[in-house]
């Protein structure tokens, strides 16, 4: 289904208010190597914090069967003005909202939650998307956009190996314990 003008703004002004140094935001990043759940936009920062935002621009939108991908620390909705006022009543209250259509701001901050899903699947997600993105803009020939998306990669696989290594350490040692606790 092609994107309204209205999502397509919408994804414009999150990757805007979202965007500062140290925190790296991709559109539709599909959950897990077989996923079928897709997350609007999703960032992550260099404290390992995940955001996800899920685009509204109707009603029947808001309020449809359609699985809400909110598998992050901080989750929001992210709504015109217009529909934020007909359905607020209906947001949860662990789920944060940012509204406006050209630019964005917070209305309701989100109360941080456990992650759903393991943090190493949702990196590996972020960076097939980045690649997804970043093949798009080798095609487009946008030198500059290519060597952003090449760094949030790399920075993103980094993150990954740290990730092992933390685990591989805390198995050690937990091994460690058993045998000798």
């Amino acid at each position: 289904m092609a994107k309204t003008s209205v999502t397509k703004e919408l994804e414009r002004a999150i990757s805007v208010a979202t965007s500062k140094i140290g925190t790296f935001g991709c559109c539709e990043v599909t959950i897990g190597p077989y996923g079928d759940e897709r997350v609007d936009y999703m960032t992550v920062d260099a404290k390992g914090i995940w955001r996800c935002f899920e685009i509204k621009c109707s009603v029947s939108d808001f309020r449809s069967k359609a699985k809400k991908t909110f598998v992050g620390h901080y989750n929001y909705f992210v709504l015109t003005e217009d529909l934020y006022e007909k359905v607020k009543e209906e947001i949860p209250k662990h789920i944060g909202v940012y509204v406006g259509e050209k630019y964005v701001r917070c209305v309701k901050k989100a109360r941080k939650q456990s992650l759903t899903v393991d943090q190493g699947v949702l990196t590996m997600s972020m960076i097939r998307s980045l690649a997804r993105d970043a093949n798009k803009l080798y095609i487009s020939g946008n030198d500059e956009a290519i060597n952003k998306y090449k760094r949030t990669i790399s920075q993103q696989i980094e993150e990954i190996r740290r990730l092992k290594n933390d685990l591989y350490y805390a198995n050690l040692e937990l091994t460690f314990a058993r045998r000798h606790g």
